[in-house]
C-alpha cells in the first residue's frame, strides 16, 4: 500500500493536497498518526520564545573594527616607512650616478622616491578612523592598498637584486606614485564628503 509522503502531508495541512492524499488520509491510520505528529510539531515549534539579538553590541563591534584598523595602520606605516628608509640608505650608499643614462635613470628613481615618500607623509593626514566609509569607498581603499602592499614587496625584492638602479626599477617607482596619488584622492574625496 502506499502511504503519503511527507510533501502530500505538508500539503493536507495548508488545504492544497491532491485528490488521491485527502482520500487517502481518511483511510490510512498510519498517514492520519503521522500527519498528527507534524501537527503536534508546528505546534511546538510555534511554543518556542522568540529570540532578538541584543541591541546593545554595536559599541563592542565598532571597537574591535576601530582597533583592527588602527592595527593595520600601524603594521603598515612600520612597513613602508621601513621600506622607504632602507630605499633611502640604499640609494644613497649603493647607487653611484655615472654619466648619461644612468645619471638621467639615478635622477628620476630618486624623484619618484622624493615624490612616494611625500605622499605617504600626507596620507597620514587623512585619519579615517572617525568617518563611515561606503562599502565601494572602503573597497577601493582597501585595493589601492593591497595594490601598493605587493609593489612594495616587488620593489624590495628588486632592489635587492639590482641596487644601482635600472629603468624597469624606475618604473615600478613611478607606478607607486602613481597608485599613491590613486590612494590620496580617494581618501582626500572621502574626507571632504564626510566633512559637509
Amino acid at each position: 500500500m502506499m502511504h503519503c509522503t511527507m510533501e502530500d502531508l505538508g500539503a493536507l495541512r495548508a488545504g492544497e493536497a491532491s485528490v488521491w492524499a485527502r482520500r487517502h488520509i481518511t483511510t490510512c491510520a498510519a498517514c492520519q498518526a503521522e500527519l498528527e505528529t507534524l501537527y503536534q510539531r508546528v505546534a511546538q515549534l510555534k511554543a518556542l520564545p522568540a529570540l532578538h539579538p541584543p541591541r546593545d553590541r554595536w559599541p563592542v563591534i565598532q571597537a574591535a573594527v576601530r582597533a583592527e584598523r588602527s592595527r593595520r595602520r600601524r603594521t603598515w606605516g612600520t612597513w613602508t616607512g621601513s621600506l622607504a628608509l632602507a630605499a633611502t640608505i640604499a640609494a644613497v650608499l649603493l647607487v653611484q650616478p655615472s654619466s648619461g643614462d644612468q645619471g638621467k635613470l639615478y635622477a628620476e628613481l630618486s624623484q619618484a622616491k622624493q615624490q612616494s615618500a611625500t605622499l605617504e607623509d600626507s596620507l597620514q593626514q587623512y585619519d579615517l578612523d572617525g568617518r563611515v566609509l561606503s562599502g565601494h569607498a572602503a573597497a577601493l581603499v582597501a585595493e589601492l592598498e593591497d595594490r601598493i602592499s605587493i609593489l612594495d614587496g616587488t620593489l624590495a625584492q628588486r632592489e635587492h637584486r639590482a641596487p644601482g638602479g635600472d629603468a624597469e626599477l624606475v618604473k615600478l617607482w613611478q607606478e607607486r606614485v602613481g597608485l599613491m596619488r590613486e590612494l590620496m584622492n580617494a581618501r582626500a574625496t572621502r574626507a571632504r564628503y564626510v566633512g559637509l
